[in-house]
């Protein structure tokens, strides 16, 4: 067995393997049979001992991105798809040399896009071909005709696409299948802008499951000019939730119009971000939000994002395909970050970006309102400074598939010339540089060292470990594999740590991120039997991610004070998070494991012994296996420590497949209540989900354990994370 939980004096914890007959894990139970036997563990708690340093409140961040539905659609408010008439693009899946991606030219190929999305939309199957139609019809994308108008592209007052359509008669327009939060609110506002040659009237309708109007209000006086409209609808509390609506702008006459955007909002939302999103964010007591990429941000210019929204572009998306509309730009970004109660953290545009434009951003944040770009800000509605202290210089551009990516000595040549433009705009900035994965990117993150380590402080790491598995491996090995990467990646990390002292860094610090478990479907190498399914493949949306988060945080503890921050992908609708399905938002199991470990922000760790059994990883995991021989790790992962509040934390990962475990845990120099309070993630197994059918399937469950005598007794399912409070 190898030592990787070492405490921060060195200690070695002891470990029993325990021999009796069922006590071996893995053995007992094929995966979904139940459990069949419990094995026993210990653990002493050493609460006189501290350590030297608090836990940083930043382990427990996320990471949002311009990726599909994350943003839009995700934590923005707005309801429908493609509001500015956008030549929606589509991606092909492959990228040019210069890590670009390339987007459906061909009708059929579009065609087929546009059926798969709309059926995972929820568009009714019936009305699905009225969108390929309309299309092709030259109606934007996601919109369909409304009568047999027809319809051109126009241009819009800033130049962009907008929509021009001719009714024959009244009543005929443009219609879009919806959801709304109906479950939540029954009002929306309605912005349009808008003009016609020869139509004086407008309206716009929502109609019900059953094809009537529920809703209507008028756009008047429409004229020859663009001018913005705002109107309210209300869906009176008969009507259903949890329904499709469609959503129509038409004529009131005969005649042509055009729209250059039309965006929905519910009147509940938080500076047009999602209020169900904002809740379970501030609720998770997220610290840091890292924006706007991800991959995204190496073609991004963030002028593009400011300013008022009908003059802000609609721009493909170079990095994932789909459309960028702007409408969340760095005022919302801000704005989102001060309503959840977290800090900011931008990533700026280290591919097609330059230093100027990155020290512009700098400026715009945090520059006063005599800059010019601190006037700029001021124009836009925030006269105050936004005060950005921590700041990343590019995404991963050590990958080819990165807009403008570079090579190792490259990025050094970048990385000086972008911390020399931004610190001379504000020297109190933090800055982080692009690190390479320490499982394979040692000579990246060595140039890197050497090249800039008298301006380098943070460097980071996105640990996106998985590979393609062959659908024949046991899915329980997969996660099995997962329960040994975080070890791996601490004995990595310390020796990063080490390289970056040893090459003249001054106190290096170490961030996080992006992180989620990448495990994909591979191919069989033999004729076995297909044991793997898309179904029981653990990924970033199962209870797996829950207990790998928490064990990289173990991981960043034991580090202390090298790594500084976890910001966790992502918000919603990407990796592990939060979903958002036809308007209703739930959270994921990893979330409910981050927003228990918030808890031990600015904590002081404590002394613990831990004997538990131990597992071997089966390493099929292509990442896991090109990394190492072989590793064995403990069924257990704990951390105890001080909360600022005066209560003794203790974070419980239990790893062990298939069989429970009982602790017992015994309180040294502890004086304690009678009671702790207990608050278990559990599941069945490890690739257990939350749906929109049962959100809350996989929730934290509270309860109270007797203390006796120092010490308490808990039995830990499997696959589980546990938390114990015991007050002062």
């Amino acid at each position: 067995m190898r030592s990787r939980h070492d405490c921060p004096w060195g200690m070695v914890f002891a470990t029993l393997i325990l021999a009796a007959a069922g006590a071996l894990p893995g053995r007992t139970a094929a995966a979904g049979e139940g459990v069949q036997a419990v094995g026993k563990a210990s653990l002493i708690v050493h609460t006189a001992q501290k350590t030297r340093h608090p836990i940083p409140r930043y382990l427990t961040g996320k990471f949002c991105e311009h990726l599909y539905f994350n943003i839009t659609n995700g934590m923005e408010a707005q309801v429908l798809k493609n509001p500015t008439f956008s030549d929606y693009p589509f991606s092909t899946g492959q990228l040019s040399p210069d890590g670009i991606a390339t987007f459906l030219y061909g009708r059929d190929e579009i065609a087929r896009a546009i059926r798969n999305d709309a059926g995972r939309w929820g568009w009714p199957p019936s009305e699905v071909e009225s969108l390929v139609k309309s299309r092709n019809e030259a109606v934007a994308c996601w919109w369909a005709k409304l009568g047999p108008v027809e319809a051109s592209p126009d241009t819009g007052p800033s130049g962009g696409r907008a929509q021009r359509i001719a009714a024959r008669e009244a009543g005929q327009g443009i219609v879009q299948w919806t959801w709304l939060p109906l479950h939540r609110v029954r009002k929306y506002d309605v912005a349009i802008w808008a003009r016609s040659p020869e139509i004086e009237a407008l309206t716009v309708t929502f109609f019900g499951p059953d094809g009537d109007a529920c809703a209507q209000a008028p756009i008047s006086p429409v004229g020859t000019e663009w001018r913005r409209f705002d109107a309210r609808l209300e869906v009176t509390a008969d009507w259903p939730a949890d329904k499709a609506y469609r959503f129509a702008v038409t004529a009131d006459k005969p005649g042509q119009f055009v729209i250059d955007r039309v965006l929905l909002y519910p009147v509940d939302h938080i500076n047009r971000a999602d209020p169900d999103v904002i809740r379970f964010l501030r609720e998770s007591r997220l610290p840091i939000l890292r924006w706007p990429g991800g991959n995204f941000v190496s073609g991004y210019h963030w002028r593009d994002g400011v300013g008022p929204i009908e003059q802000r572009p609609t721009l493909p998306n170079y990095a994932w395909g789909q459309q960028e509309n702007n409408l969340f730009g760095t005022d919302e970004f801000i704005a989102f970050c001060r309503a959840v109660g977290c800090d900011p953290m931008i990533c700026i545009n280290g591919g097609n970006g330059t230093p100027e434009e990155a020290a512009q951003w700098v400026e715009y944040c945090n520059g006063g309102p005599d800059t010019p770009m601190g006037k700029l800000r001021a124009a836009n509605g925030n006269p105050q400074p936004f005060n950005v202290r921590h700041w990343e210089i590019g995404n991963e551009l050590w990958g080819s598939w990165q807009y403008h990516w570079t090579t190792a000595e490259g990025y050094v040549d970048r990385y000086r010339r972008f911390v020399k433009a931004m610190l001379a705009v504000d020297p109190t900035i933090e800055i982080y540089a692009c690190g390479a994965p320490v499982l394979w990117g040692k000579r990246w993150n060595d140039t890197l060292i050497a090249g800039t380590a008298d301006v380098l402080k943070i460097t980071t790491d996105h640990p996106l470990i998985g590979g393609n598995v062959p659908t024949d491996t046991d899915p329980l090995d997969v996660f099995r594999d997962f329960m040994a990467v975080p070890e791996v990646l601490e004995q990595r990390w310390a020796a990063l740590r080490d390289d970056m002292k040893n090459g003249g860094v001054e106190e290096p610090h170490l961030a996080i991120t992006e992180l989620q478990m990448f495990a994909h479907l591979g191919q069989s190498s033999t004729d076995a039997p297909r044991r793997l399914t898309g179904a029981n493949l653990v990924n970033p949306a199962t209870q797996a991610e829950a207990l790998y988060d928490v064990l990289i945080y173990h991981s960043a503890v034991r580090l202390a004070p090298f790594v500084t921050m976890v910001t966790h992908s992502a918000t919603v609708n990407h990796g592990g998070g939060l979903r958002k399905s036809r308007e209703r938002v739930y959270a994921n199991p990893c979330h409910w494991a981050q927003s228990m470990f918030a808890a031990f922000a600015e904590a002081i760790p404590i002394k613990t012994e831990l004997t538990c059994a131990t597992e071997r990883a089966p390493l099929v995991l292509p990442d896991l296996r090109n990394a190492i021989k072989d590793w064995t790790y403990r069924d257990l992962d704990v951390l105890a420590a001080w909360a600022t509040d005066g209560s003794l934390l203790i974070s419980i990962a239990h790893k062990m497949a298939e069989m429970s475990t009982d602790l017992e845990i015994t309180l040294n120099d502890f004086e304690s209540g009678k009671k702790a309070e207990v608050q278990t993630l559990a599941a069945g197994v490890p690739w257990a989900v939350n749906t929109p059918e049962a959100p809350e399937a996989i929730k934290p469950i509270a309860s109270t354990q007797e203390l006796d005598g120092g010490k308490l007794s808990l039995r830990l399912p499997p696959y589980s994370y546990t938390l114990v409070r015991i007050p002062r």
